[in-house]
Formats: structure tokens, C-alpha cells, sequence
């Protein structure tokens, strides 16, 4: 399966819904009036692609209108344009250290993937011939890091912990070392689940962030926070706050395939332009994808139903 089937796959509840009212728009009214335009507005936020990125849709979708008439746009055509544009400033690939071991820190609120994430980041490093140690530094849950050594041995990737209430920050000072003495070119660190609303527990983040950077210059050298798909817009908030406390450099979005609110990526992206790096469509290893504006914008606004 190429790319775009992935993402359209995954993007299908949202694209689905989101073809059936632009056609219906479309159909009803064979010149562009403000009433349609309104419609549209409508279906595109419907879909969280936000008040920003829906405007400029709107705003190309006039112009086209202005200068080839009815009969020559294309209002799917306008859309894909306008949102791959809004993506062509970011890099999607991962950040690499020049001078030895990558680490990558993943955070987010709970329940929203990263310890599942983190394997997959793993998994694709080393299906790109390079080699990745994992770092259970969410020490809160005893779950976690059972199931992140359940993923290590799944996928043969060695996997630093602690034991269970240790200090995340002693844990990934472990994490660091031992990755370095293994020669790993990257290390991913599964940090707790937080609510971007708790001021401490953004501390506890930022000091796990200082205890790395001393350990090893320039670390974290990425720090991508996992988005729930399913909470629409509520994930452009804990962008927002995650940012503030520990600057972000990418996102990865999960549970794609789960909604119709799949738009949301255009949004955050539009208003914090911080990268999306990958996407997940799936529960297998093979099904978290690198983030591709033009195949993106092609799944989303695919005129098939």
C-alpha cells in the first residue's frame, strides 16, 4: 500500500464526511454565493481545520472565482493547494546529532499513545538501518514501563528502566549513558503522561529535560508531543501549553483512523508552526507513517467518497 492509500485510509472518517458536504455545497449551488460560501466555511470547521486555514480556503476559493468563473474551479483543488502550502515551511524528518547519539523525548497528557509511540519511533529508525536504545521514564505507572519492555523484546530494541517511582531525571541519566555505550544513533524517552494544565508536573518535565542536557550537550535534541486525533481542537491547547513549558519541535498526531476531526493537524500547524512529523494510522509498528504535506492534503480533500 503507497502512502496515500495509508492516509487516506486513515484519514477516512474525516475525508468521508468532509467530500459528502462539500459535494452536497457544491451541487445545490452552481454559482458561488455567500450562502455557499458560508456552507463551506461551515463544513471546514466541522472538520477542525481551524478559523485560520478555513479563511485562507475561503479566501483562495473567491479569488478563483473571480478569475476563472464557476465553470473552472475546482473548490477541492483550491483546498489541497492551500493546505500543503501551509505546510511547506516545516520539515517532517527527524532531527539528527552530528556528533553521535540522537535523544528524542516524548511527552504529552495521558492516554494519548507515547509509550506505544515511542516503540514505533524505534522500529522506524531501525528499518532506516540505524540502531535505537528506548528510555522508561515514566516511572509512575508500573504499566508503562512493563509494556515498553514488552515492545523492546517485540521488536529487539534494548530498553533502560528504573525501578517503579523512581526519579524519571536519575532514569534517563541511565537512559543517556547506556545508549552512548551502546553506540545507539538514537535514543527515544518515554516520558509520563501530564496534563498540560499542571504546573508541577511541567517542572518535573523541564528538570528530566535540564539532568539529559547536562549529561549530554544539546539533549534532548527533539521534543515531540503526542496529539490524541480524537480531542479535535482541545490538542491545539495542550500544544500551546506544552510548548510554553518545554519547547516543542514536532508533533506526531495518533489515532487518525479514529475520527472525523482529522483537520486539527492543519490547525495546530497553522497557528504554532511546529512540524508534524509523523502520523499514526493504525496499531501495527509499520503503521506510524513520516509526515507528507502533498500526499496529506491529497488524502484529506480526495473527491472520492
Amino acid at each position: 500500500m503507497g502512502l496515500f492509500d495509508k492516509f487516506k485510509e486513515g484519514l477516512q472518517k474525516t475525508q468521508s464526511k468532509l467530500t459528502h458536504e462539500i459535494k452536497r455545497i457544491v451541487t445545490l449551488s452552481p454559482r458561488l454565493s455567500g450562502h455557499s460560501l458560508e456552507e463551506l466555511e461551515v463544513a471546514l470547521l466541522a472538520a477542525d481545520l481551524g478559523t485560520a486555514m478555513t479563511s485562507q480556503i475561503i479566501e483562495a476559493t473567491k479569488l478563483g472565482y473571480e478569475t476563472q468563473g464557476r465553470a473552472g474551479l475546482d473548490f477541492f483543488d483550491v483546498a489541497r493547494q492551500e493546505v500543503e502550502k501551509s505546510f511547506s515551511t516545516s520539515n517532517p524528518s527527524l532531527k539528527r546529532n552530528p556528533n553521535g547519539l540522537t535523544v528524542v523525548s516524548i511527552v504529552g497528557v495521558n492516554g494519548t499513545g507515547k509509550t506505544t509511540t515511542s516503540a514505533k519511533l524505534a522500529h522506524y529508525v531501525q528499518s532506516q538501518g540505524q540502531t535505537a536504545v528506548l528510555g522508561a521514564c515514566d516511572t509512575f505507572r508500573a504499566a508503562a514501563i512493563e509494556q515498553l519492555k514488552l515492545w523492546g523484546e517485540r521488536l529487539n530494541v534494548p530498553v533502560i528502566s528504573g525501578a517503579y517511582g523512581a526519579d524519571p531525571a536519575a532514569v534517563s541519566h541511565d537512559a543517556v549513558t547506556a545508549a552512548e555505550s551502546r553506540g545507539a544513533t538514537f535514543l527515544f524517552v518515554d516520558t509520563a503522561g501530564r496534563l498540560h494544565t499542571k504546573h508541577n508536573l511541567m517542572q518535573e518535565l523541564q528538570k528530566l529535560h535540564r539532568v539529559m542536557g547536562k549529561k549530554l550537550d544539546g539533549a534532548p535534541h527533539e521534543t515531540l508531543l503526542i496529539l490524541d486525533a480524537t480531542t479535535g481542537m482541545n490538542a491545539l491547547n495542550q500544544a500551546r501549553e506544552f510548548h510554553k513549558a518545554v519547547p516543542l519541535t514536532g508533533l506526531i498526531v495518533t489515532k487518525l483512523d479514529g475520527t472525523s476531526k482529522g483537520g486539527m493537524i492543519v490547525a495546530i500547524q497553522k497557528e504554532l508552526n511546529i512540524p508534524i512529523k509523523f502520523l499514526g494510522l493504525g496499531e501495527k509498528p509499520e503503521d506510524l507513517q513520516p509526515f507528507d504535506p502533498k500526499e496529506f492534503a491529497k488524502a484529506l480533500f480526495s473527491e472520492e467518497e
